[in-house]
């Protein structure tokens, strides 16, 4: 790899692109920082984002664009990337790294919005209020009151307590509902929300079970045939996490068969990648299966909380180097002291790395003001504060070590 040392720029100089049609808010802060922006409504082409990249120092995308190992190539003077959205699959996390690129995401804005939706559709299945609209759309009358439920005392599994899940919680206690969770890591229980210690046992004791986890190889298809037919006879199924999370064909026959008595799907395996008609599923069609084209997180308020949040991450990294939030980056923050320049080294995790940097600031009789240094398996990741004077040769020794993946100068 080409080992990379980036210069001190003015900040109108730092060139952001932001595409998919980013909430304004993003841009209220990044141009607050004085930063040079332009703002898309749609992501170009893969050809045209590549040659885009080679002058761009921060990237910020949504949930479509698919930034790959050769579009991070194509990216020079890339120093982060944002995905304005919870979910960071779309990018090569790995290569980013290795090319000493943060990513930053959305982890908390949209929890309010997603959590309100799964609510309101476990009423609406409750009451089949789906089927009833579309009847009463197409000129029928069809007042019945056979298979329609309060949700008051009735019982909901959450798989996945996190941001989302433990929201949800609260707002169902509210509903007086009894609140059971599972997740594979130990949380603390909000309210009289209660943790079982399996899956299984969720399964077969909620009416209403709703799905909060990530995409990983452990969650792909975690609910198939046998979760399906662990499930209470007459429950039902909400998705609003990853799309191949539930085996979609086996959740169409639990409908068909009755086994399950409903479904709110927000995500699938394979979805479009821009708004269209045509879009295919076996879930279409059938009874009391409410389907939306991902749309959990978007709500005004969302939007415009992502926008900020993950443009103040971008803001913190490129004006101070914080990585603190990164997904795929050791955690580091540090206040900048007065009348110093911040080095800036991402370097490969190898032994005698900070010998070496530390060998390279006594030759040059440097002064170090404040220093620290995180890594995780395979990078390290260095903040340093230098005085003015020595900071420009400094920094040229470390990027012209060996182990160097990337350094720059903030003045």
């Amino acid at each position: 790899m080409t080992r990379t040392h980036v210069p001190s720029y003015p900040r109108d100089r730092i060139k952001v692109l932001l595409v998919e049609n980013v909430h304004p808010s993003a841009v209220e802060v990044l141009e607050g920082e004085g930063f040079d922006v332009e703002s898309l409504k749609e992501s170009p082409p893969e050809a045209e984002l590549a040659a885009r990249l080679e002058q761009v120092n921060v990237l910020g995308i949504r949930s479509k664009t698919q930034i790959s190992a050769d579009l991070l190539r194509a990216a020079p003077r890339l120093l982060t990337l944002g995905c304005f959205c919870i979910g960071t699959n779309q990018v090569d996390l790995d290569e980013a790294k290795r090319r000493g690129v943060p990513v930053f995401n959305a982890p908390f804005s949209n929890t309010r919005s997603v959590a309100e939706m799964i609510l309101a559709e476990i009423v609406m299945l409750a009451r089949q209020l789906g089927d009833r609209s579309r009847e009463v759309h197409e000129g029928r009358w069809n007042k019945v009151a056979a298979g329609c439920y309060e949700v008051r005392g009735k019982t909901l599994g959450i798989v996945g307590y996190g941001h989302i899940g433990t929201q949800i919680g609260v707002l169902a206690e509210a509903f007086g509902m009894r609140v059971l969770y599972f997740d594979i890591q130990t949380k603390l229980p909000i309210g009289n929300n209660r943790p079982v210690p399996t899956l299984k046992e969720l399964l077969g004791s909620a009416d209403y079970v709703t799905l909060h986890v990530p995409a990983t190889p452990q969650t792909d298809g975690m609910i198939g045939e046998d979760e399906l037919a662990a499930m209470r006879p007459g429950a039902y199924l909400l998705n609003a996490s990853r799309g191949r999370v539930v085996k979609i064909g086996a959740l169409a026959d639990a409908i068909r068969r009755g086994h399950v008595a409903g479904a709110a799907i927000d995500v699938y395996p394979d979805e479009p990648e821009k708004n269209s008609a045509g879009f295919a599923s076996e879930l279409r069609g059938l009874p009391n299966v409410i389907l939306t084209p991902h749309i959990g997180g978007s709500t005004i308020e969302a939007q415009e909380a992502i926008g900020r949040e993950v443009g103040l991450s971008i803001a913190r990294l490129v004006t101070a180097g914080a990585t603190t939030g990164a997904v795929n980056f050791p955690q580091v923050e540090l206040p900048q002291g007065p009348e110093t320049h911040r080095i800036l080294n991402v370097h490969r995790n190898v032994p005698g790395v900070l010998r070496d940097i530390n060998r390279i600031v006594s030759d040059h009789s440097a002064n170090i003001q404040s220093q620290v240094l995180a890594t995780d398996p395979s990078i390290g990741y260095l903040i340093m504060d230098l005085d003015h004077d020595v900071s420009d040769a400094v920094s040229r020794d470390i990027a012209a070590l060996g182990t160097n993946i990337k350094t720059r100068i903030n003045r």
